[in-house]
């Protein structure tokens, strides 16, 4: 079993580049595939998730060519990929696999969806009940509650979708779903998810509407292929921001990163806890960029209420870091979907942060976190949560001692290359 130790350091410096956005490649691989056209792909996130997205396309009958610093997808139309001879394994991968299921529910074949042990113990109902109102039909563990998931799709008609969550990966799933649809296809979420899905559409040449919390695609769509230009992933960028941050005498620039406002919502956080972070942006595109210079600061605690969780869901590990590490108390609440990620990561950082000596205490929807409290060194556990383990490892650095992040291999998830760039910043 893989494992990362850290120990206390004098600072970060210096420029690094993170690895491209996830939820951007998964994208433009998908609507890719389905394109008419050649897509080519610049900055593709060559992490496992992602791949295991590609191959999949591959067992489908798509042509992709790999040319090292871009993927060339030769799109199939709606109605061109195939039928799959084997199993879709997606890996740990619950956008691979919520997605895909919202796009064979609309192919005229049969189609098996599975992943690791962890994709197997996520939520799939709540993508399966929607398509299935949709037409689909869709066979999973206990009714469809969890893959593998067996998809016979085809004909499907447009439905009106309400979301008791704000999920994109559930959004999308639908939408996908709605190009193959007869009708029109709308999904209606409480707050507003990130719209990678929508903006990549119209870069495509789709049509769709939003209005409020609403989206809305009409079926039968020919979409067209595009030239993508993924920018380096913010979630990942989060790690290294929030180690500039508490480890001191500190000064990193992170170049060329998205910064999406239905993704940033960590950013106003931590300027409202008394981060110094400089964003400038870089150019005009559907997904905006921006250069991130982050100056060691010391942080106070704040409340993240429930209309602000949409916007930073993926980022909450490594808040929950900063909070251990800022004066006076942090509430987190209306975070409960974080329960049903890659692990429980709500039970995951209380765990891991008692470990370290933080003063934390869970809540069925999110922690209270005393910070300002001195830490210790000590055995951690990634839970097989990419996110988890990169978190842990960055509170090591301000630790009292050796800090070892157990069951590691998951950070290649989504940032292959962790652990060089950390070296490589650590003065």
């Amino acid at each position: 079993m893989e494992q990362l130790s850290v120990k206390p350091c004098k600072g970060l410096r210096g420029e690094i580049a993170v690895p491209g956005d996830k939820s951007i490649s998964h994208r433009a691989v998908i609507l890719g595939a389905i394109a008419e056209g050649p897509t080519e792909i610049r900055g593709l996130l060559r992490g496992a998730d992602t791949l295991n997205t590609v191959k999949a396309f591959r067992q489908m009958g798509v042509a992709v060519e790999d040319g090292g610093d871009r993927l060339v997808i030769e799109g199939t139309a709606r109605r061109g990929l195939q039928e799959p001879r084997d199993l879709l394994d997606m890996g740990n991968s619950g956008t691979g696999m919520r997605l895909l299921a919202g796009l064979l529910a609309g192919q005229d074949f049969f189609s098996v969806l599975t992943g690791d042990v962890y994709l197997r113990q996520r939520p799939m109902r709540r993508v399966t009940r929607p398509l299935r109102a949709m037409g689909a039909t869709i066979l999973g563990r206990e009714g469809g509650r969890f893959a593998p998931l067996a998809i016979r799709g085809g004909k499907l008609a447009g439905i009106d979708h309400i979301s008791p969550v704000s999920s994109a990966q559930v959004k999308s799933a639908v939408l996908l779903a709605g190009l193959h649809a007869q009708g029109r296809t709308s999904v209606t979420e409480p707050y507003p998810s990130r719209d990678h899905t929508e903006r990549m559409l119209r870069q495509f040449g789709g049509r769709i509407e939003t209005v409020g919390t609403t989206v809305t695609v009409d079926g039968g769509q020919r979409l067209s292929g595009c030239a993508i230009d993924v920018p380096a992933d913010f979630s990942s960028a989060a790690f290294f921001t929030v180690a500039a941050l508490i480890v001191k005498k500190s000064d990193l620039l992170l170049r060329g990163v998205g910064v999406n406002p239905t993704r940033t919502g960590l950013l106003p956080i931590l300027q409202r806890m008394g981060a110094r972070i400089e964003v400038a942006p870089r150019g005009e595109g559907e997904e905006p960029m921006a250069d991130l210079h982050v100056v060691s600061s010391p942080l106070r605690g704040t409340t993240v209420t429930p209309d602000e969780v949409p916007a930073a869901i993926d980022e909450f590990p490594i808040l929950c870091v900063a909070a251990a590490f800022a004066e006076g108390e942090t509430t987190l609440t209306g975070a409960s979907e974080l329960r049903v990620k890659e692990t429980d990561r709500i039970r995951a950082m209380r765990e891991n942060l008692q470990a370290l000596g933080a003063d934390v205490s869970e809540r069925d929807d999110g922690l209270v976190i005393r910070g300002g409290v001195p830490l210790r060194g000590a055995r951690c556990n990634s839970f097989g949560d990419h996110r988890i383990a990169m978190a842990m490892a960055v509170a090591g650095l301000c630790c009292a001692g050796e800090t070892v992040v157990e069951d590691t291999a998951c950070i290649g998830t989504s940032f292959p290359g962790f652990r060089k760039i950390l070296e490589s910043a650590i003065r």
